[in-house]
C-alpha cells in the first residue's frame, strides 16, 4: 500500500440537512451568476464608457442619481407585478429589461451622451424589477437555519462570476482599438441575460391567496414598528456610502493607470478577495455576530477611505479597495440576513415579503442619491480635496449601523 493510501486524511464534517440547501437555491445561485457575468463585463465599464466619452464627473453623478431615483419606482411596480402574478414574473422582466438596455447602447453607440439622462431611465427601473424578483426569490428558498449559507455562497459565486466577467471585458476592450470594444463587451452582455432568462423557467411559479398589495399600509407599520423602521435607517446609511463606491472606484483607477484592461485586471483581483472573504463568512458566521460583523467591515472601510485623505494614487486606491472588497461583504451578509429574520416576524408571516423589500430599496436608494449629491457638491472633479473628505466622512456613518440592528434583541443574548 502507498503512502498516500497509507495516510488517513481528516474527512469534512456533513452539514446538517437544515443547513443544505434546495434545488431552487442552487438554481437562483446560478441564474445571478450568469446575470453577473454580463452585468459586470458591461456594468463597470459603463460608467467608465461615460467617462471616457465626457470625462466629466457630474454626468457620472447625474447618471446614477437618476438610475438610484427610477430602481425604487421599479421596485414598487416590480413588487406590484409580483403580488398579482408572481416572483419569477417579475425577476425574468428584470433580466430581459437589463438584456434591452445593453442591446441599445450597442445600437446608440456614442449617441448614448446625447440620452444619457433616458438610459439612466431604462436602467434604474430594469434593475428595480430584477433585484425585486431576486431579493424575493432569495427569502423563498431559503429559512433561518441556511440564509447565512445561501447568501454567503451565492456572493462567491456573484463575485466569482464578477472576477470573470472584468477580465474578459478589459481584454476585449484593451484588444480593440477606439470604443469597438465597448461594443462587443455590452453585445456579450445582452447575450448572458437571454441565457440567465432561459434557465429561470426552471423555477416554477407559487401560488398565493395574498394578492392585495399593501404598500400603501408600510408608512402605519413603520410606525408601530419600532425595530424594523431601525433596520431600514440602518441600509439608508449603508446607502451613503454604497452610493459612491458603486462608480467611483473605477474612474479612479482608471485616472491612476489610464488603461482599461489594468481596471478590469485590478477588478479581478478585488473580486477574489470579496470570494475569499465570502467563503469564510460561510464557514465561520454565526446569526449571534451580527453587531460585531458591523463594528469589524465598518472599521475595515474607514480605515480604507483613510489612506485617500493622505493622497490619491494608485496604491492608495489599491490599498482602499483591498480594504473593501474585504470589509463590505461582511457588512452586505449581515444586513440581508438580519433583514430577512425580520421580514418573519412581521405582520402575515412573510406574506409581506413584496412590500417590505421595497420599502428597503427606497431607504438604500435615497441613502445613495444623497451620497453622489453630496460628492457632486463638494467635489465636482477627481483633483478635488474635498472627494476623500466625502468618502471618509460617509464611511465613518457606517459605525451608526451597529446601533440600528440588534440592539437588546438575540444578538447579544438578550431577550
Amino acid at each position: 500500500m502507498g503512502l498516500l493510501q497509507r495516510m488517513k486524511w481528516p474527512k469534512r464534517a456533513a452539514l446538517p440537512p437544515e443547513r443544505q440547501l434546495s434545488r431552487e437555491a442552487g438554481l437562483t445561485i446560478t441564474i445571478h451568476a450568469l446575470f453577473q457575468f454580463g452585468a459586470s463585463m458591461a456594468g463597470l465599464f459603463l460608467n467608465l464608457y461615460l467617462w471616457r466619452l465626457t470625462e466629466d464627473l457630474v454626468v457620472n453623478g447625474v447618471y446614477n442619481i437618476v438610475v438610484y431615483f427610477l430602481t425604487p419606482i421599479g421596485f414598487a411596480v416590480g413588487g406590484w407585478i409580483g403580488k398579482r402574478k408572481d416572483r419569477m414574473v417579475t425577476y425574468r422582466l428584470g433580466i430581459l429589461s437589463m438584456g434591452l438596455f445593453f442591446l441599445l447602447v450597442v445600437l446608440a453607440q456614442e449617441q448614448v451622451v446625447s440620452f444619457y439622462l433616458l438610459f439612466a431611465v431604462l436602467n434604474g427601473f430594469a434593475s428595480g424589477l430584477y433585484w425585486m424578483g431576486f431579493l424575493v426569490l432569495m427569502y423563498d428558498v431559503s429559512h433561518d437555519q441556511n440564509r447565512i449559507r445561501f447568501l454567503a455562497l451565492n456572493m462567491v459565486f456573484f463575485n466569482a462570476a464578477g472576477l470573470a466577467g472584468p477580465a474578459l471585458a478589459g481584454y476585449i476592450i484593451g484588444s480593440n482599438e477606439g470604443l469597438r470594444g465597448y461594443m462587443i463587451t455590452f453585445m456579450l452582455a445582452f447575450i448572458m441575460f437571454v441565457i440567465a432568462a432561459v434557465v429561470s423557467l426552471r423555477i416554477g411559479t407559487i401560488t398565493t391567496r395574498h394578492k392585495v398589495y399593501y404598500l400603501n399600509l408600510m408608512g402605519l407599520l413603520m410606525r408601530k414598528n419600532r425595530v424594523w423602521l431601525q433596520s431600514l435607517i440602518g441600509f439608508f446609511v449603508f446607502g451613503l456610502f454604497q452610493g459612491i463606491m458603486l462608480f467611483l472606484p473605477n474612474i479612479l483607477l482608471y485616472r491612476t493607470v489610464g488603461r482599461e484592461d489594468l481596471v478590469g485586471y485590478l477588478g479581478v483581483f478585488f473580486s477574489g478577495l470579496v470570494i475569499a472573504s465570502g467563503y469564510v463568512i460561510s464557514r465561520k458566521a454565526k446569526e449571534t455576530g451580527a453587531r460585531r460583523y458591523i463594528l469589524a467591515s465598518s472599521t475595515g472601510v474607514v480605515l480604507g477611505a483613510s489612506f485617500l485623505v493622505i493622497d490619491v494614487s494608485f496604491w492608495t486606491v489599491v490599498l482602499f479597495m483591498i480594504l473593501f472588497s474585504i470589509s463590505n461583504p461582511l457588512a452586505i451578509n449581515t444586513l440581508n440576513t438580519y433583514y430577512y429574520r425580520l421580514m418573519g416576524t412581521l405582520p402575515l408571516k412573510g406574506q409581506l415579503r413584496n412590500e417590505v423589500v421595497v420599502v428597503r430599496e427606497f431607504y438604500l436608494n435615497f441613502g445613495r442619491m444623497i451620497s453622489i449629491a453630496l460628492l457632486l457638491l463638494f467635489s465636482q472633479d477627481l483633483e478635488s480635496a474635498w472627494l476623500p473628505v466625502v468618502l471618509v466622512g460617509t464611511a465613518l456613518l457606517q459605525y451608526t449601523i451597529f446601533w440600528m440592528i440588534g440592539a437588546g434583541r438575540e444578538e447579544d443574548g438578550k431577550a
